[in-house]
């Protein structure tokens, strides 16, 4: 059945994309974990507010990117009619709608921020989540549209990678750095990585459109070679992190440093398939690129917390 004649909530549903939903959940646990870390004890009213608050973020960026990419979407609709169906080009929801949806969710994450920064005295939380908030503004909204002018990926790495996390410490725990602040370089290059694999299905429908990723830039090659090496240094550079911020066994470490490299090399070896158009290779390779950060990290963060919780 075609989305847009499913009911209204289905169609909201479809729209709101949960499948990718890990890309800020999964950075939101990892942010939790290393506050508990740093204070030896997890307090559930902050983790709430936490995922609410990522809940609304994660709403708010997709239904705003909808509303700012629907003319790329409708040029890759038109460029491969047999491809999954985009929110506003397949009349799935109107673009008004999704728009007004999108900017009250936006809103709805600074009501929670500021529930947050009340209630657990954390007065720095509203300026940090209206830091974030505008992090996606900029992404894909004028004047800078940075995901138009070549910038979107390094941008979506800061604030996945950097950004969320910390601001996830900081409701944890109240303090703004801790040694376990020193897993996050490594997640941010892994954060890159997964940016970069994003333009991977779009590379011709996003150069047509004027949309300047890395794929669009330099081919699909290129930025599945440059996907892979920032997998592989992305996780030397946490081994390095997690043995300096000691927040974790060194067979714990290891663990988490094993389930990347082993989907890494599942990932090369797909490399060569996922060319440009061969949408479903590029599914199974983004499948094994998100198993190597989306599961290594949901392992570590919990590791943190039982450790903590353990230890405290």
């Amino acid at each position: 059945m075609h989305p847009a004649s499913r009911s209204l909530l289905a169609r909201w549903i479809y729209a709101a994309k949960p499948a990718s939903w890990p890309k800020l959940l999964v950075p939101t646990l990892l942010g939790q974990a290393i506050g508990v870390a740093a204070v030896g004890r997890l307090d559930g009213f902050a983790l709430l507010l936490g995922f609410g608050f990522t809940i609304f973020d994660l709403l708010f960026i997709v239904f705003v990117n909808d509303w700012g990419d629907r003319r790329v979407d409708r040029i890759k609709r038109q460029m491969f009619p047999d491809g999954s169906a985009k929110t506003i080009p397949d009349g799935i929801l109107p673009a008004s709608a999704v728009l007004s949806v999108g900017i009250l969710a936006g809103l709805a994450a600074l009501l929670v921020a500021l529930v947050a920064s009340v209630c657990l005295a954390r007065p720095g939380l509203v300026p940090a989540a209206a830091g974030l908030l505008a992090v996606f503004v900029a992404y894909t909204l004028p004047p800078l549209r940075l995901n138009y002018r070549g910038g979107g990926e390094l941008l979506e790495a800061f604030g996945v990678g950097l950004g969320l996390p910390l601001f996830q410490v900081y409701l944890q725990s109240g303090t703004t750095w801790t040694a376990g602040g020193w897993l996050l370089p490594g997640f941010a290059v892994l954060a890159y990585a997964s940016a970069v694999a994003s333009g991977l299905a779009d590379e011709q429908s996003d150069r047509r459109g004027g949309k300047r990723t890395y794929a669009s830039e330099y081919g699909n090659r290129a930025a599945r070679a440059l996907v892979e090496r920032l997998v592989l240094g992305g996780c030397l550079i946490w081994a390095f992190g997690m043995r300096i911020a000691g927040v974790l066994p060194a067979p714990l470490g290891a663990l988490v440093v094993i389930i990347v490299l082993v989907n890494w090399r599942r990932l090369r070896a797909l490399s060569p398939a996922a060319k440009t158009n061969a949408f479903d290779m590029h599914a199974h390779y983004k499948h094994y690129l998100h198993n190597a950060i989306w599961r290594s990290t949901t392992i570590l963060a919990l590791m943190l917390i039982a450790l903590s919780l353990v230890r405290g």
